[in-house]
């Protein structure tokens, strides 16, 4: 098994390609252990000293370091992937997945048609882009003409993030929605 790595706009994040599909649909983010008690991968990656998190998409894996040098993190990571893709375990577990619940959204009822279009442009537009750069952006809500987003992996903490949420991302939701006014990160 060969998994290679990329660098993200964020220097904290490295992104792990396994060369095989990591998780079929969805995304799953942890941040510590009790976050990662689902799944055993995430659970290892987390207690390597130096990781802060984890973050799971469609073909790739994004680790979150803390502190320490990539150089010398970077082996025991490919290690625990390596062993993972190995075993044959599951990614998360079963009760992992039932246990799962999609993040609520909130908007007001009058809003469903802007809100579709939001969601269509995020879907088309901006998240296969954020995805590889190794992370997710999600829709949350709108309201008063302000849209929330929750970014996730590699964009969670990005220093170029703000400025993909206000420069990027607004400009292209406002250019198709006057009704935008502006992105929010929630």
């Amino acid at each position: 098994m060969f998994i290679q790595t990329e660098t993200t706009p964020n220097p904290d994040t490295l992104k792990f390609l396994p060369g095989r599909i990591v998780l079929e649909q969805g995304t799953f983010e942890a941040r510590n252990l009790s976050e990662a008690e689902h799944s055993p991968l995430a659970g290892r990656i987390l207690s390597i000293p130096g990781i802060a998190g984890i973050f799971y998409g469609y073909d790739f894996i994004s680790v979150t370091k803390s502190d320490g040098e990539w150089q010398h993190l970077k082996p025991a990571i490919l290690g625990a992937i390596m062993e993972f893709f190995l075993s044959g375990s599951p990614l998360i577990s079963a009760a992992g997945i039932a246990a799962e619940q999609p993040e609520e959204e909130f908007f007001d009822e009058q809003d469903t048609e802007v809100v579709t279009t939001i969601k269509q442009l995020l879907d088309e537009r901006v998240r296969p882009a954020v995805a590889s750069d190794g992370g997710d952006i999600t829709f949350r809500g709108f309201r008063d003409g302000v849209v929330y987003l929750s970014m996730k992996g590699a964009c969670s903490g990005c220093p170029s993030s703000t400025a993909t949420l206000k420069h990027g991302i607004q400009n292209l939701l406002r250019h198709y929605l006057p009704d935008v006014s502006s992105v929010e990160a929630v």
